[in-house]
């Protein structure tokens, strides 16, 4: 956070990028969610909109740049401004999007020691073993995964029309997970800072 007084930033980013997906409509339910919150400034990255090529910058992440292609540069400045991450992510096949694996790999420091939320959707786990697949990775990029999730079954809350519609227990463990997002973000700013001190 760059002042005291600044709300911590907090990227909502929608993972599905699927014609006919719902993920953009359950991920503007949860940044209207985290707008009322109170607790961030809330922004919505939307892979579908980045549209970004499957990895294509000759260097290493790892190095930081510089970036030869400006959607990286853009990524890279959304992804650095960011105290913390929510992940609307599909579960395809036991497994997360593979357009969110190509999001997180095109960037590497702008990554490292922020808090990351999930909120997951699919049918016969609710996106809970996606969740599980992309921990791992998210350590690797020195990321913090919250032990609160958010975990939506569209057969009992998407109506076959597309509607959405989050139960009490859904709502309230946005709100939940939230709490715990912003405490974490806090605490991560001030890691940040000392570290690049």
């Amino acid at each position: 956070m760059s002042t005291s007084e600044a709300l911590p930033r907090l990227n909502v980013v929608i993972a599905s990028t699927r014609p006919g997906r719902i993920g953009h409509v359950i991920g503007a339910w949860f940044a209207a969610a985290a707008t009322s919150h109170g607790g961030f400034d809330v922004r919505v990255v939307d892979l579908a909109e980045l549209n970004l090529p499957f990895h294509d910058e000759p260097g290493q992440p790892v190095d930081g740049g510089p970036y030869a292609h400006e959607h990286t540069r853009r990524w890279s400045e959304a992804t650095d401004a960011a105290d913390a991450f929510v992940f609307v992510m599909p579960e395809y096949n036991r497994g997360y999007s593979a357009p969110l694996k190509n999001a997180l790999d095109y960037l590497y420091r702008e990554w490292h020691h922020k808090p990351a939320g999930f909120v997951s959707y699919g049918m016969s786990s609710a996106g809970m073993r996606a969740v599980e697949q992309l921990k791992p990775v998210l350590g690797a990029l020195r990321m913090v995964p919250l032990a609160e999730s958010v975990n939506i079954g569209l057969r009992q809350a998407v109506a076959d029309d597309g509607t959405f519609t989050p139960s009490a227990p859904t709502r309230a463990a946005a709100q939940g997970m939230l709490d715990e997002l912003r405490l974490i973000a806090e605490l991560m700013s001030a890691a940040r800072i000392e570290v690049r001190a």
